[in-house]
């Protein structure tokens, strides 16, 4: 039998037709198990986990259809012991269903650090030095001195610290700094479209301190206040403007970025504003 009529026999036909048969099958059922495999079309918005305890953690990732781990441990102040303080992926992050999300919680015991010495140290290295520590700036207070900005005593819990002494992660330290022995004054910062914490260390470095600061209802979530930015302050900035030393800056926040665009009001005193004090000054 010739080649050609061998292909063109019923005999090569049928099994040519077997073959192509058997093939598109094996390529649909690797399509479809694919499409199992991979969850096509399935993927979720991962939910807001920050604050939450373990049992409210673990409710809302059966009902999102997702798993959580918990792989390590920070002590903070902002979440109460125990509950979620970070998370990977973030809110909103689409992943597919079952997929794993990192936690990160508060520690039920907080870690102990110790106090470390400033005094004597300028202001700016002070601030950094108590960061790097784990300990938090608290406020700011002056008396006149013949330095400026130098660290005479500090802080905690209203009381002196000394250098060396353990205190939790996160306290609080309050500096008493001189301010010379005339009437120094500061300029007003400009703080507008920056993040809390940042704004919060400007103010720090320009000798002042931080007062109010109050997030408006655009503010929902966690993520919300970590993404949140001032679009108003008062005193606002002005290059003419000036502060006694340790003055506080009052702040609100937002997400709604069309606020920066608005006008602000007119600087408000700041003894005009319910439940404002003024930094204290001590005198010798």
């Amino acid at each position: 039998m010739s080649l050609k009529n061998f292909l063109i026999s019923k005999v090569f036909l049928k099994n040519l037709g077997f073959v192509v048969t058997i093939m598109v099958g094996l390529v649909m059922i690797l399509l479809i198990w694919l499409n199992f495999y991979t969850r096509h079309g399935q993927a979720r918005a991962v939910p807001d986990f920050y604050g939450l305890t373990m049992e409210q953690t673990a409710k809302l990732a059966r009902k999102s259809k997702l798993r959580y781990q918990v792989i390590d441990s920070v002590y903070t102040s902002l979440v109460p012991r125990g509950c979620v303080a970070e998370q990977s992926p973030k809110p909103g992050f689409k992943v597919k269903k079952w997929r794993n999300i990192v936690l990160t919680i508060n520690a039920y015991k907080p870690e102990m650090v110790a106090m470390p010495n400033l005094v004597d140290l300028p202001i700016r290295q002070a601030i950094a030095l108590i960061s790097s520590t784990g300990l938090e700036m608290g406020e700011l207070r002056y008396r006149p001195d013949l330095s400026i900005d130098v660290v005479i005593e500090q802080h905690y819990n209203g009381k002196n610290i000394s250098g060396g002494d353990s205190l939790q992660k996160g306290s609080m330290i309050d500096l008493l700094l001189g301010k010379g022995l005339s009437n120094q004054r500061t300029s007003v910062p400009d703080l507008i479209g920056m993040a809390l914490e940042p704004a919060r260390n400007k103010i720090l470095t320009s000798s002042l301190n931080l007062g109010t600061y109050i997030y408006d209802n655009s503010i929902i979530s966690g993520a919300d206040s970590s993404n949140a930015f001032v679009y108003k302050q008062n005193p606002e900035y002005r290059e003419d403007v000036s502060l006694q030393l340790g003055s506080a800056i009052y702040l609100w926040l937002t997400v709604d970025s069309a606020k920066l665009k608005e006008s602000t009001n007119p600087g408000m005193d700041p003894d005009s504003i319910p439940g404002s004090d003024q930094p204290e000054e001590i005198s010798n």
